[in-house]
């Protein structure tokens, strides 16, 4: 079984060999306003109609219709909180090759509040605000399935 935690830079090592894929658990506005190249995106927490934040339903589902149960996922948030989330959620639901990205998008933060960890942009990392093809809610949302 993989560490529980990965950094940002083991993260995207990982992605660059073609061997982890990065799901960036944020809301969909936050994934549009950047994140880690290469990730996709399926939300824990989204915006409902009314903008209030819920718990996405379809999180464990739609996961499991794109990845094999025996996939390398790596999770991250804006600062490791939801990832932690879903990363139990996951592997309660059988993947068992799941990491958390722990710094996240924005970095960790101590419980008064400073900076303890770098998060992927800090960390000089590739970004992006367009998502690959597929890879963005709307798209993984439709129920389309392609395991990799």
């Amino acid at each position: 079984m993989p560490s529980e935690v990965v950094t940002p830079a083991e993260a995207w090592a990982e992605m660059s060999s073609g061997g982890a894929a990065y799901v960036d658990v944020r809301s969909r506005m936050e994934f549009d306003a950047g994140h880690p190249q290469d990730a996709w995106n399926v939300p824990l927490l989204d915006h409902d109609a009314y903008g209030r934040m819920v718990p996405n339903e379809a999180f464990v589902t739609t996961l499991t219709g794109h990845f094999a149960k025996d996939a390398r996922l790596i999770v991250g948030c804006q600062a490791g909180h939801r990832s932690a989330h879903a990363m139990g959620l996951l592997r309660a639901a059988g993947f068992e090759n799941v990491s958390d990205c722990a710094a996240g998008w924005g970095g960790a933060r101590d419980e008064v509040g400073r900076l303890i960890a770098k998060g992927w942009p800090a960390c000089g990392l590739p970004t992006s605000r367009h998502a690959l093809a597929g890879r963005d809610w709307p798209s993984l949302d439709r129920g389309s399935s392609a395991k990799s």
